[in-house]
């Protein structure tokens, strides 16, 4: 200790703040980690990755959809799914976690404080009790700043949490309309179009941009897109929405969207999923010498410092590509920077997982990034279908697509769509990181029957097009 009450004090309890805590503390700091929400575990346990992912296991089993490829698209486990069925499971998970993050803060010997906190220096740190009776001020050397993101709010526009709202308000809508309206198909607004869409209820994906999700390989996306319209996806693309109302006539409360192209969209809800706007409103970044960007995002190096000497940022709140897995790495490396401790990492072979239905999942380049970079390559692919353990599961439309350089024959990227998707992309990630070449999966043995098959096969089908 150095005069300081802490070593650090990591403002947020999401995975980069718990990844960070838990970091220093491994290396003997004293730190304590300050939550203003009464939970601890940030967006990804309470509004984002653990309650979507646990929404969308729910819908699959519930609606039988990684069976009806053997029985039939009629089958189903339950009828009339209501939203108290998908929150049984949601709710258990959310708890469970909960309690597993906190049991590994207290082991850990990290302190967690329930309070709002606020720069009163780039030291010293205001906080304020929940209930807004108190307040006490902290000293610390240094400083992670991982409050995260909530869903930003359309401007002009009511949001009443009922009819029409926003991501964060998925758990607390009463029940599932049988009409909704997604505007803004990112990664959040595919996931939930998507797991909606499965239990059968008609959606429509407004979006401003031509094409879906730019960062992922184009011919995923026109498998994903397939997909959607099969289950009755309607895709507006190239669109700007002017007005939005609640409105009713016979048919009850409804809501109804003008788009600037002048088409006219009538819904049972409507969901708004417009990107994240970082948490730091309530910090006062200014007292630390910091000022955030119109998103409320905070800029860092590549040690993830930001502009003020001792205050990091990590996680969803420094922007792209707001994954609770780089979230978690990301803190992680902060705290050794912060200490003097070496550390290493592959940030250029962070996964991304995508858990639409079917869920996608990548890493390394895509072929438009390479083709853009002139960089000569050639791509080898395998269909579920050819594999014995994609008849077994149902699944027939599942792809696997490699990347690799035409010369070398070193692997570049392994881009994937349907069951298992993100968790079959880490075989490619180690592969990448390590340098190896598709040859690996030639020559390499692969249990029967597996989905990691498909890795043999594409990699056959990418040679054989070298001898062509």
């Amino acid at each position: 200790m150095t005069g300081y009450d802490y070593d650090m004090v990591v403002i947020g309890s999401g995975p980069a703040g718990q990844r960070a805590a838990v970091q220093a503390a491994k290396l003997g700091k004293s730190v304590t980690v300050v939550e203003r929400h009464a939970h601890i575990g940030g967006v990804m346990v309470n509004t984002g990755t653990i309650p979507s992912k646990t929404l969308r296991e729910a819908v699959m089993y519930l609606t039988g959809y990684r069976e009806r490829g053997i029985y039939g698209e009629s089958y189903s486990v339950k009828q009339d799914i209501t939203m108290r069925d998908l929150l049984v499971r949601t709710d258990h998970v959310m708890q469970h976690q909960t309690d597993i993050l906190r049991h590994q803060l207290l082991r850990n010997r990290v302190e967690v404080i329930s309070a709002e906190a606020s720069f009163i220096d780039p030291h010293t740190i205001n906080l304020a009790s929940v209930d807004g009776k108190s307040n006490r001020t902290i000293t610390t050397d240094k400083v992670l700043v991982a409050v995260g993101t909530s869903a930003t709010s359309p401007s002009g526009m009511r949001v009443d949490g009922r009819r029409i709202f926003l991501s964060d308000d998925i758990l607390n809508i009463p029940d599932l309309p049988r009409s909704l309206a997604i505007v803004g198909a990112g990664v959040i607004g595919l996931e939930y179009g998507s797991i909606f869409a499965t239990i059968g209820i008609r959606v429509t994906l407004i979006d401003r941009y031509p094409r879906l999700l730019h960062f992922v390989d184009e011919e995923v996306i026109d498998a994903l897109v397939y997909h959607l319209r099969q289950k009755r996806v309607t895709l507006r693309l190239n669109e700007d929405v002017t007005e939005i109302e609640p409105f009713e006539d016979s048919r009850g409360e409804r809501v109804r969207i003008k788009l600037a192209s002048g088409k006219l969209i009538v819904s049972d809800a409507a969901l708004y999923s417009i990107g994240r706007t970082g948490a730091t409103s309530s910090l006062r970044l200014e007292a630390a010498g910091l000022e955030s960007d119109e998103r409320g995002r905070l800029r860092v190096d590549e040690s993830y410092q930001t502009a003020a000497p001792g205050i990091y940022a990590a996680g969803d709140v420094i922007g792209f590509p707001n994954l609770a897995s780089t979230s978690g790495e990301q803190g992680r490396l902060a705290a050794c920077h912060a200490f003097g401790m070496p550390s290493s990492s592959f940030p250029g072979h962070f996964p991304y997982g995508i858990y639409t239905i079917p869920e996608i999942s990548m890493v390394g380049k895509t072929e438009e990034e390479l083709t853009e970079n002139g960089v000569p390559y050639e791509v080898g692919k395998a269909q579920y279908r050819e594999i014995a353990r994609g008849q077994i599961i149902g699944d027939d439309s599942g792809l696997l697509k490699l990347v690799f350089d035409m010369d070398t024959r070193a692997l570049l990227g392994v881009h994937i769509i349907g069951e298992g998707a993100s968790e079959l992309v880490h075989i490619g990630q180690a592969v990448i990181a390590l340098g190896g070449t598709v040859d690996y999966f030639v020559e390499t043995v692969f249990n029967y029957p597996t989905l990691a098959e498909c890795y043999k096969t594409a990699a056959l089908d990418g040679i054989n097009r070298l001898a062509m």
